[in-house]
């Protein structure tokens, strides 16, 4: 028999093999928690031909560390602690910093702990083929792992386990490389404690340890001079303060305490949201809360109190007889601060602070006229900030902030970066690079906003190209949006089939070895074709309809079957879930999964068999459905059309073939389902959409912008895609009542629409009834001028604004009444018809495969949790690929009118000149709308003029008399297109021509 000898451990060993600390439960309840650690002696150092550790280590740090310091010429390895990559990461990503990197388990767990963000770029720079970067685990070395002292505290206790690993370290190095009897020794490589805490820096040295700052080490390095600039400013305690940090007061009022913000917000005292600068009046911003239904206002500088668009603030409401209404006029940033100093804007007695100070009180005063009652809403300022949304920024540096433009002046100066987003204040920077930045888009971080500081200071990341240039105009575009772009990686691409675009559905029968035809429907003979845009290259859905025996109609959708090759947590569809959607750009697409699946294995091409997810309806003549059946399938598209094709072919009377009965069949079935959602109450909103015509595919040179003209085959397969996905949200809510992906429209508060009410009821004498969707698609139809046709449209595009964003969601997170999808009058709704585009979709197929029992649900598809987070990343996404997408078209709208204006000037011709639509009245100006194509506009009047704000007119003198503008007046404008101050892109400019001409004021 065996003999077993149990030994137990002394309790000398159990004080460092466990870890106990205590934690606070959701309810409430603190628990202590007891962890066990395992120590090891065989936790590899990472570095190449060590004796003792092992020699198979994949991509090991450099024997002598990195020899092109120059206070470490003996060589070294870099050692940070925390709070070099909670401050400093830009500097830590740049291609010009390289030096070998110890990258301890302490630190890692701690910027896990402090900044999830930090932490994922932390993970991706791990990963990364031009850094060399070594994780040690130190606290599972038996001779790293320390213990926390009594009365020390986490931070101390981690700050001294980083001196102890880098004191290993150095030993260890040493002790593996003795000096040889006959040879001369040659000195060792030193491992550097790198450290922002002097505290900490002088514990070192004691202890023997090498450490150095940020801002020194940089400073010794060869490309000093571009990677200063990259230091963050709460990184630089050790240079002199500029003029504007020292010696002034406080602008700005210090924030509440964390713990004093809660418990406000607990008690109903305090209110908390997210704050939104106002795009036309950099003075005021707004934080919807839910305590009110209007949005609290924030008026002036010192209520906004240094919150940027974006973060998380509480606020504290003013009582309500100091409440007011939002300003009247436009009050532009760049104009009324252009003369302030860089250098010196907010120091106490400088002239220019006081004149922006005289400046801004007087707009204040001014814009605090009396408003009747209904327009007033709550007022209040932010007393702290819960969660900033700081990010790294598009801009350009201010050319009249410099004080040097020599491009050889490698001096430090302080200017001001302006935002390509008006909704962000000016950033002051400190870099040598000035000149050389000049006239090009950069990226810039935001560090930090002292209350004695006007303008937050911030750091620069990296140049991104010269304004106006395409490619850094597009790059800017996906940077000021936040959409991921970087090339998919060789983990990702690895996930596709093998034979690449030489891949095929197999053969039915026994050369089907990975059972793709297993319980699939086999659609190959059925005609199905698809109605895309021109040049639609991801095609994810196709359709088909034939009479039934019956006297009914079978109807089908087929969608491509994405999660057939994206299978669920494998690092493609980890990356799907990053990007949420693809992004539609003018002359570019940012696709969400690779091309081979997205153009090609997945798009549903004609006479090519594909792969699908089959929605089959029987229908009887009245579009009234019988039944409905979920299928995977193989189907082979008989054609794919344009829509102006398809519409073509259904209007031709000589075509009578099987395919074209089948686009004909479709059609009058859309046209009774459409008829049917009117009915119950859905909104036939509008919104602005333009073509623009390219000079070639090559080039991509806009030369002319039109209206998109919209067939009866664009809403054919509008009604089919909404049907299908209407019945699969049944389906899918029916299986899974807990964590079905839904998608769902609030109906907007009443409020929303105040202002387009009483702007109706008084300029055209109609009244809009928002009881209900029913009642309000009721009241847009009878809102007509029979002297203009365009005014219907016009009251929908502002209708639409109105009304809240949809947005997806899990079914057991909120309750069954608030499923409805407000815009199409359906009970309950989802996205299911394009999965190569939308991460949304590919989950929905998931989720109906598991209903019909084609696959077991994975398990984070169980997970009501884990939806909820994953859907949160989806609807943000959405929402900014939707604002690049605009952005995109605004840029290449101005390109193409710019072209016009020129060929114009070459023929003789006067400038563009467009109809427009008066949309809104401020006191110094009116904003307008040009349907033609699609673009808003500001017209801004310099000279003084008549505002009534309670009838929404402005009065401006005439050539013989005063000419009165109201909201919905038709006006012709004269269109320009000049450098825009922040985005430093081609704008669109436009003056009054008639009634009044507007560039005399």
């Amino acid at each position: 028999m065996v003999e077993i000898t149990i030994r137990k451990r002394p309790q000398t060993e159990a004080v460092i093999t466990q870890r106990k600390f205590f934690k606070k439960t959701a309810r409430g309840k603190v628990v202590k928690v007891l962890r066990e650690r395992y120590l090891r002696d065989d936790v590899a150092c990472g570095i190449q031909g060590c004796r003792e550790c092992s020699t198979e280590i994949p991509e090991p740090l450099p024997f002598s560390g990195s020899l092109e310091h120059q206070l470490f010429s003996n060589g070294h390895y870099l050692l940070p602690d925390t709070n070099v990559f909670l401050a400093q990461m830009d500097l830590i990503e740049s291609s010009l910093f390289t030096p070998p990197i110890i990258l301890l388990q302490t630190v890692i767990e701690e910027v896990r702990h402090r900044s999830l963000p930090l932490y994922n770029r932390l993970k991706a720079l791990t990963k990364s083929e031009d850094k060399s970067i070594w994780i040690f685990y130190n606290e599972y070395r038996s001779e790293t792992a320390i213990v926390r002292e009594e009365n020390e505290i986490p931070n101390d206790r981690n700050d001294r386990g980083i001196r102890v690993a880098t004191a290993w370290y150095n030993t260890h190095i040493s002790l593996t490389r003795p000096p040889i009897r006959g040879q001369k020794q040659t000195p060792h490589p030193t491992v550097v404690l790198m450290t922002e805490d002097a505290a900490n820096r002088e514990k070192a040295e004691k202890s023997g340890v090498t450490s150095i700052s940020v801002r020194k080490y940089v400073e010794g390095m060869k490309d000093a001079n571009l990677l200063l600039d990259l230091l963050a400013a709460d990184g630089s305690q050790e240079i002199e303060p500029t003029k504007a940090a020292s010696g002034r007061q406080a602008l700005y009022p210090d924030y509440l305490p964390i713990s004093t913000l809660l418990a406000g917000v607990k008690a109903g005292e305090l209110h908390q949201g997210h704050f939104n600068a106002n795009q036309y009046n950099y003075l005021e911003g707004s934080v919807p809360v839910p305590a009110f239904d209007k949005p609290v206002l924030l008026v002036g500088r010192e209520n906004m109190n240094r919150a940027v668009q974006g973060d998380i603030v509480v606020v504290e409401v003013f009582p309500e007889k100091e409440w007011k209404a939002p300003a009247d006029e436009v009050v532009d940033q760049e104009a009324t601060l252009k003369n302030d100093d860089a250098e010196d804007s907010g120091e106490e007695g400088d002239e220019n602070g006081e004149e922006v100070f005289v400046k801004e009180s007087r707009v204040l005063s001014e814009s605090s006229s009396q408003k009747p009652p209904s327009e007033r809403q709550p007022t209040g300022r932010v007393v702290g900030v819960v969660k900033r949304n700081w990010r790294a920024y598009v801009c350009h540096i201010d050319s009249t902030s410099l004080t040097s433009t020599l491009t050889t002046s490698l001096s430090t100066q302080t200017v001001f970066a302006t935002p390509v987003s008006r909704l962000l204040p000016r950033i002051r920077l400190r870099t040598r690079q000035a000149p050389i930045l000049l006239n090009q888009k950069i990226l810039v971080t935001i560090d930090r906003w002292d209350a004695t500081s006007r303008y937050p200071e911030g750091h620069f990341v990296r140049a991104l190209g010269r304004v106006e240039s395409k490619e850094a105009e597009q790059e800017s575009l996906l940077l000021e949006f936040e959409v991921p772009y970087r090339p998919f990686g060789k983990a990702i691409l690895d996930c596709l089939p093998p034979e690449g675009d030489q891949w095929v559905v197999p053969p039915k029968g026994e050369f089907d070895v990975q059972n793709i035809w297993r319980d699939r429907e086999d659609l190959r003979d059925v005609i199905v074709c698809s109605i895309d845009p021109p040049g639609c290259q991801d095609i994810d859905d196709a359709l088909h309809a034939k009479l039934l025996p019956n006297g009914n109609i079978e109807a089908g959708v087929h969608i491509a079957d994405v999660s057939h090759f994206v299978l669920p947590d494998n690092p493609m569809d980890s990356e799907a879930a990053a990007r949420g959607t693809t992004v539609y750009l003018v002359d570019n697409r940012i696709d969400m999964l690779p091309s081979l699946l997205g153009t090609n294995l997945c798009s549903l091409r004609p006479f090519v068999e594909r792969l699908a997810f089959s929605s089959i309806w029987e229908l009887t003549p009245d579009a009234e459905i019988v039944s409905v059946r979920f299928t995977k399938s193989v189907i082979k598209s008989k054609a794919a059309f344009t829509y102006e094709e398809a519409q073509i072919r259904k209007d031709d009377p000589n075509l009578q073939d099987d395919l074209t009965n089948s686009i004909r069949l479709l059609n009058s079935l859309a046209i009774k389902l459409k008829a049917k959602r009117m009915a119950a109450g859905a909104l036939n909103l509008a919104s602005p959409e333009v073509k623009i015509h390219l000079d070639s595919a090559e080039s991509s040179d806009p030369i002319d912008v039109e209206q998109k003209e919209l067939r009866e085959t664009n809403s054919l397969v509008e009604e089919f895609m909404l049907l299908a996905n209407i019945s699969v949200a049944k389906k899918i809510e029916e299986s899974f009542p807990q964590t079905a992906v839904l998608r769902r429209h609030l109906p907007p508060p009443k409020t929303n629409f105040e202002k387009l009410q009483d702007i109706l009821r008084k300029t055209k004498g109609l009244s809009l009834d928002v009881s209900s969707s029913g009642a309000l698609a009721a009241s847009l139809d009878i809102c007509v001028d029979a002297n203009e046709p365009a005014f219907n449209t016009l009251v929908r595009i502002m209708a639409t604004r109105c009304m809240l964003s949809a947005e997806y969601f899990s079914s057991g997170s909120v309750a069954k009444n608030t499923f409805g999808h407000y815009g199409l009058a359906s009970k309950i709704y989802t996205h299911f018809t394009s999965p190569i585009r939308r991460y949304a979709d590919v989950l929905v197929h998931r989720q109906l495969s598991a209903a019909i029992g084609f696959t077991p649900l994975h398990a984070t598809l169980h997970s009501k949790s884990h939806v909820e987070r994953v859907l949160d990343v989806v609807n943000r996404r959405h929402r900014m690929a939707q604002m690049a997408g605009r952005a995109s078209v605004e840029f290449y709208v101005g390109l193409a009118l710019k072209a016009r204006g020129e060929q114009a000037k070459v023929r003789g011709e006067a400038d563009v000149k467009e109809e427009a639509f008066v949309i809104r009245t401020f006191r110094n100006g009116v904003g307008v709308f040009v349907s033609k194509l699609g673009i808003e506009g500001l017209v801004t009047f310099k000279r003084d003029t008549q505002f009534d704000a309670e009838n929404y007119t402005i009065t401006v003198p005439g050539a013989k008399e005063d000419v009165k503008i109201s909201v919905f007046d038709k006006v012709i404008v004269r269109i320009e297109v000049e450098k825009d101050k922040n985005t430093q892109r081609g704008k669109v400019k436009m003056t009054l021509v008639e009634p009044v001409d507007s560039s005399a004021l």
